[in-house]
């Protein structure tokens, strides 16, 4: 596990948005839809058979995994309606796609229920995280790494301030790495 320190806030609030660790016995059909929905999965490995996420949900659930530092549930404030997912994690040293010679640089990744594209979740999401995150922690470059293909991706990406810097191969497709620095975000 990284030595390197990760987002330690609990909750993270937006106008819209509540990002949340805990997750509950009714988020499970939003997030096996995550988990099934080909046009959602098309760019990062494509839908998993309905009984393979209902096993992985109840994992999680059992092990409390949403406890894992930068792991955060995205939902709708003040309904609670979950859309999707946020990471602010440590790309491993091991994998490709890295801005600096030792890795480990803080990746943003997000995955949201179809339902939900385009009304700008994934935007205020990101935003709330990475604002949190470049008041809590010393500055430092951000990741984004996102299937080419995936042009919606690309697009927030770049809204979001992150600039395209290299491509590799990942998962069996070319994968864009995109970078900015954290105090970007401070607000």
């Amino acid at each position: 596990m990284s030595p390197l320190p990760l987002l330690s806030a609990t909750e993270i609030r937006s106008d819209r948005l509540l990002l949340r660790k805990t997750l509950y016995e009714a988020d499970r059909e939003a997030l096996i839809e995550l988990s099934t929905d080909p046009e959602v999965r098309a760019h990062i490995g494509g839908p998993q058979p309905r009984d393979e996420a209902e096993r992985h949900f109840d994992a999680v659930l059992a092990a409390g995994a949403t406890s894992r530092p930068g792991s955060y549930l995205i939902a709708e404030h003040p309904a609670n309606r979950l859309l999707g997912t946020l990471t602010l994690v440590r790309r491993a040293r091991e994998l490709p796609g890295h801005v600096t010679e030792e890795g480990e640089e803080l990746e943003l990744g997000y995955v949201l229920r179809r339902s939900a594209w385009g009304a700008g979740f994934a935007f205020e999401a990101a935003t709330a995280v990475l604002g949190t995150a470049a008041r809590e922690l010393p500055d430092q470059p951000v990741v984004l790494i996102t299937q080419t293909a995936n042009e919606r991706s690309l697009k927030l990406a770049t809204r979001l301030g992150f600039t395209p810097v290299s491509t590799f191969e990942e998962w069996g497709a070319e994968q864009t790495l995109c970078t900015a620095p954290l105090s970007r975000f401070l607000i």
